[in-house]
């Protein structure tokens, strides 16, 4: 299926999704990525702020801050997103497109500063590819050359695919996908070689 066709399908899904079972998937999905060792040991974690049902990560935030750890939002600085340091969500407003951000007069920070970055997308594939909402902020973003933060897709378990995503050249494929139901850690190997951890 063209990505076009595909994102508007999914996101229509996710937008379908009732209070109960967004929050549900939410819950669960958080949980997942919270078990991870590469979040335990991550000093500095790059979060964002869910909108339009997707995966909420304010359960994650939590445990961050209670953890010592640094967290980072995005923010949309004309045609590039930055990310500034979170230090509580009273401390952030409404940006572009409605989504939550950083104060702007804070610190810029780019991609290389994070030792885990986990990104939002409307859909993912088994071999790490994802669909994100065609701007390509998050594909800039990452292409820092200093960046070693493990990448994680965050979605509902409906949101990944078994098929291939069309993949364009500049696309930055996830280390890691966790849903509500799945942690999938990506690997390069023959092929894509994965191992999965059924949450249910």
């Amino acid at each position: 299926m063209p990505k076009r066709s595909l994102r508007s399908q999914l996101l229509a899904d996710r937008r379908a999704l009732s209070q109960t079972a967004w929050l549900v998937s939410s819950l669960a999905a958080q949980r997942n990525l919270l078990s991870l060792q590469e979040y335990s040991r991550a000093g500095c974690i790059a979060l964002y702020a869910a909108v339009h049902q997707e995966v909420d990560t304010s359960g994650i935030l939590t445990d961050a801050f209670e953890s010592g750890k640094r967290v980072l939002y995005p923010a949309l600085c004309g045609k590039e997103m930055v990310f500034r340091q979170v230090l509580g969500l009273d401390r952030l407003q409404e940006g572009a497109f409605g989504i939550l951000e950083p104060c702007p007069t804070g610190v810029e920070h780019q991609a290389d500063e994070a030792d885990l970055i986990v990104v939002p997308g409307v859909a993912f594939d088994l071999s790490g590819h994802r669909i994100g909402y065609g701007k390509g902020y998050y594909d800039r973003f990452l292409k820092h050359p200093g960046r070693k933060a493990h990448l994680v897709g965050l979605c509902h378990d409906f949101q990944l695919i078994d098929g291939d995503i069309p993949a364009d050249r500049h696309d930055i494929r996830m280390e890691i996908i966790i849903t509500d139901r799945r942690i999938i850690y990506v690997k390069e190997v023959t092929g894509v070689a994965h191992s999965t951890r059924i949450h249910i």
